[in-house]
């Protein structure tokens, strides 16, 4: 379960290499399974009308999501990186749309303008994840958000056990963000009411409700306020 580091053009983390998702190991294919299972019942549990999918990605998940729900309106976007738009190519449907966004660029997209918002094994990755939170939340203001991360210390001890990045203490390539489950609750809880918390190991996956009275666009957040 090796991975290298992926970057767009300007240098910034797009994510790894390694497909989870379509792996033929039998231990990763079982953990999977529970991953998309359990995330699954927390979509089904939303049932939205829209979906931002924040990261999508190769849009393995965007791309299951759309065709499923036909009458769902499925928006992915992630950093402008060739591999990752030749695989949007591959997956297209009536109601999905791609867009390309840089690195802690604002999200194009009016406040509450879908019901949920999704960070699908995102969140490590992005260098601000407060301000990504935030901006999911007034995109999803008054809806849902359902996210995911490496349960930590967890990830890195597993990592190690088997012998796995052990110059980085089991750190996997492009993950700059770690988090306890508690400590994720947190991060989700001052954007919202987390609902529901689910552990698939090795994994956190919270469902969140967002406040209708979310940050709104360049509103800033609450330290960052002038007194």
């Amino acid at each position: 379960m090796s991975a290298t580091v992926t970057r767009d053009a300007e240098g910034t983390v797009t994510g790894n290499t390694y497909d989870k998702y379509g792996s033929g190991n039998p231990v990763v294919r079982r953990l999977m399974g529970t991953f998309q299972r359990t995330l699954g019942e927390l979509f089904e549990r939303v049932d939205p009308a829209s979906v931002l999918d924040v990261g999508c990605g190769e849009a393995i998940l965007t791309h299951q999501w759309a065709t499923a729900r036909p009458a769902t309106r499925v928006v992915g976007f992630d950093l402008e990186d060739p591999p990752i738009q030749a695989e949007w190519e591959h997956r297209s449907a009536p109601n999905l749309e791609y867009r390309i966004l840089r690195a802690q660029e604002p999200f194009p997209f009016s406040d509450g303008e879908f019901a949920l918002a999704t960070a699908i094994e995102v969140l490590e990755h992005v260098p601000d994840p407060e301000q990504t939170v935030a901006e999911m939340a007034r995109c999803a203001r008054g809806g849902h958000l359902l996210v995911s991360v490496p349960r930590e210390p967890l990830w890195r001890g597993l990592n190690m056990a088997r012998g796995a990045y052990l110059r980085h203490l089991g750190n996997t390539p492009g993950h700059v963000n770690h988090w306890s489950k508690r400590g994720f609750v947190a991060l989700l809880s001052r954007h919202g009411e987390v609902v529901e918390a689910r552990s698939p190991f090795p994994w956190t996956m919270l469902l969140c409700v967002t406040s209708p009275k979310a940050r709104a666009r360049n509103e800033p957040l609450a330290w960052q306020a002038k007194p």
